[in-house]
């Protein structure tokens, strides 16, 4: 891992420069507040004001603010990024958000890349960097300080928006070369828990993509501790370690979170919604859904679709928004 250098006067003024020109490109691509797929993995976000609770569920990410700020809550603990510090995701977990920093004069924007675990995996074998041990018992989020040839990276990549053509070729190059500044930061040993194949913090992870995709069935610790080579109560200790929260508590958030977006699809009514995410009692299913989002199931979807023109509430599907 590199060694923390001095910022120099130089530095500052190319960095603040690789933000003025990301911010100018997310501008020039907004249709109003909200978030934008600009190229396969490569996610722009605008908002004209303070906005949320947005619910979501996270992917592998970089996620870079280039103005305003944001705040990103994971069980009970609190992250905040702005357009010094990015905030990098190893594992998909449920958080909620909150813009904290955004005006119309000086809307929020931001741009958040997908991280392949098979191009981080290629990296670490590339520059011998697989060898260095990951950390056990890290957070799936982390905040750290943003420099000048990170942003330099970022800039060229939204860069290539001007030019379709040359993405397929050139984006993946950029991509690997984020990933490769990345894992010479200070948060190099989280980014190897991506790409890791041992280690208990790898096992977590797949035990989060193991309760996502069963989040309808009940939840057997035993079961799942014992498929991913754990004993229950390391199980539980390194799944809190990684989610900031219990097995338990984190599928109820997963099943909740799907369930309003189920609603709000108009895919299901408030009693099939609660069922297909594995509650068979409705009224059950109502009271936790209303301590999690603050209203019943039909009061919520009826408050978001009143408010979603006026971008004062939100919901996510995943990643940063």
């Amino acid at each position: 891992m590199r060694t923390t250098q001095r910022v120099t006067k130089p530095d500052r003024a190319r960095a603040e420069a690789c933000r003025k020109e990301i911010a100018g490109r997310i501008q020039a691509r907004s249709k109003g507040d909200g978030e934008r797929e600009a190229a396969p993995g490569l996610f722009l976000y605008h908002s004209s004001g303070p906005a949320g609770p947005l619910y979501g569920v996270t992917e592998p990410s970089l996620c870079v603010v280039v103005r305003g700020s944001k705040e990103i809550f994971l069980g009970g603990e609190r992250y905040r990024y702005d357009a010094d510090r990015y905030l990098l995701i190893s594992a998909g977990v449920p958080v909620v958000g909150h813009i904290v920093e955004a005006t119309v004069q000086r809307p929020y924007l931001a741009a958040r890349l997908v991280l392949d675990p098979a191009t981080v995996s290629a990296v670490l074998v590339e520059t011998g960097l697989l060898s260095a041990e990951p950390d056990d018992d890290i957070k799936a989020l982390a905040v750290s300080h943003i420099d000048a040839d990170l942003l330099d990276a970022v800039v060229r990549l939204t860069r290539l928006l001007d030019t379709p053509e040359d993405l397929p070729v050139m984006a993946p190059l950029i991509q690997r070369e984020i990933i490769y500044r990345l894992l010479l930061g200070e948060q190099g040993g989280r980014l190897r828990h991506i790409a890791a194949v041992d280690g208990r913090t790898h096992r977590i992870a797949r035990a989060i993509e193991h309760l996502r995709a069963h989040q309808g069935k009940p939840l057997g610790i035993e079961g799942v501790a014992r498929q991913f080579g754990m004993s229950v109560s390391a199980f539980h200790h390194q799944f809190k370690a990684v989610t900031a929260m219990s097995p338990l508590q984190f599928q109820k958030q997963i099943r909740l979170q799907e369930a309003r977006r189920l609603l709000l699809a108009g895919m299901a009514d408030a009693a099939r919604a609660g069922y297909q995410v594995g509650y068979d009692d409705p009224a059950h299913f109502s009271r936790e859904y209303k301590r999690m989002f603050g209203a019943p199931p039909m009061r919520d979807v009826e408050r978001l679709r009143g408010t979603a023109s006026g971008g004062a509430e939100r919901v996510v599907r995943a990643g940063h928004r």
